[in-house]
């Protein structure tokens, strides 16, 4: 039986608070829980919180930040790590998200060639996603931030807030 991770399951609550439409205070709770784990904590802790606050800023410079510091602890991670979270976990699937959104923070500050490095560098690593609900909405993700970058807007989509 997997231990309890109380910390996962702090930002799990946070994250639906901010689903329930209260992202002020899901932002403050997870700052609060990054404050404690620190820049060195656990890689998957650290993943988890920054993904999750880079979606929770209103400007494309702060979310940008967070989905730096998400990359940055995601090089950390080993598979037996985020395995012991869930089994099915493996870090290579976490990296067409994380650049899926690095792509789209860039492409709405307006550094579209930056946006489309991180677009080739999502999809060259789709292989390492299956074809479920996780996989099929990076996927559009990616055909949604591209359809963007084609017009050149800097507008936050509604497909991927």
């Amino acid at each position: 039986m997997t231990a309890v991770d109380e910390t996962m399951n702090a930002i799990n609550d946070a994250v639906i608070l901010g689903r329930q439409g209260n992202p002020a205070a899901a932002r403050e709770r997870l700052t609060a829980l990054w404050e404690s784990i620190g820049a060195g904590g656990d890689p998957l802790h650290r993943v988890s919180l920054a993904h999750y606050l880079a979606d929770l800023q209103e400007h494309a410079a702060d979310g940008l930040t967070w989905d730096i510091r998400a990359l940055d602890a995601c090089a950390a991670l080993t598979d037996e790590r985020a395995q012991a979270m869930h089994a099915g976990l493996n870090v290579r699937g976490f990296y067409p998200s994380l650049h899926l959104n690095l792509a789209d923070n860039y492409r709405r500050l307006g550094a579209f060639d930056t946006a489309r490095e991180h677009l080739d560098a999502a999809r060259a690593r789709l292989a390492d996603l299956a074809e479920d609900g996780y996989g099929l909405g990076v996927r559009a993700g990616i055909d949604n931030v591209e359809a963007a970058l084609a017009i050149n807007s800097t507008e936050r989509l509604s497909t991927h807030p």
